[in-house]
């Protein structure tokens, strides 16, 4: 078990992540996921932390969402830093503008350790726009897990 999810997320707040995602998700064709990784590895030293985030959304086939609504919520630890990184397809939709105000955002939620917030609330923040952009269709799978990812 990592650091951050030994003292700061516990099994129940990692759970209740993931119940949001599943919630946010029945209104909407889009994928959400968070990583939360602990260090670079040795390999990785060089990455900046955005090089990290796409790195992993490669990795946990982000990329291969049916309409390119993939996002992930990428953490890193050792450098007390994170990303959110929209696929190609929400990417078209959405602004730079809005990233930066929903990384602000978190920020604020991290800078008063309220880091299961920040994360529920930028969960509830994208899903707004995938219900917007890409609403659910009739047919359509989970194509992603929605489990917090740690690494």
């Amino acid at each position: 078990m990592s650091f951050f999810t030994k003292n700061i997320l516990s099994n129940e707040e990692m759970t209740a992540i993931a119940t949001v995602i599943a919630d946010v998700e029945k209104e909407t064709i889009g994928e959400i996921r968070v990583n939360i990784q602990k260090t670079r590895s040795f390999s990785d030293r060089k990455l900046s932390v955005y090089d990290l985030a796409i790195k992993k959304f490669f990795e946990l086939g982000m990329d291969k969402t049916k309409d390119k609504s993939g996002v992930l919520i990428y953490l890193l630890l050792s450098d007390k830093k994170f990303q959110i990184i929209g696929d190609e397809g929400i990417n078209k939709k959405v602004s730079k503008e809005f990233w930066d105000v929903l990384a602000m955002k978190m920020a604020e939620f991290f800078r008063n350790n309220d880091f299961v917030k920040g994360i529920n609330h930028t969960i509830k923040e994208v899903g707004v726009v995938l219900k917007k952009e890409f609403p659910m269709k009739s047919g359509d799978t989970n194509e992603l897990s929605n489990e917090v990812v740690i690494s």
